[in-house]
């Protein structure tokens, strides 16, 4: 398994609901096409599967 996920915000969040916007804002993605990169461990993947519609996850 990868150390580290690169996630890119890739779908607006607007008309998403509250909860999908917060979990968006605590991954760190502010705007569209940007990506950040985080460890890959169970609560990383907990968010990305909430938000799976909105993101592209690539392991690095």
């Amino acid at each position: 398994m990868a150390n580290k996920l690169k996630i890119t915000l890739v779908k607006s969040t607007i008309g998403a609901i509250p909860k999908h916007k917060a979990t968006v804002a605590a991954l760190g993605l502010k705007k569209l096409n940007k990506t950040v990169e985080l460890p890959d461990n169970a609560a990383t993947r907990g968010m990305i599967q909430q938000v799976k519609h909105l993101v592209k996850v690539e392991e690095v």
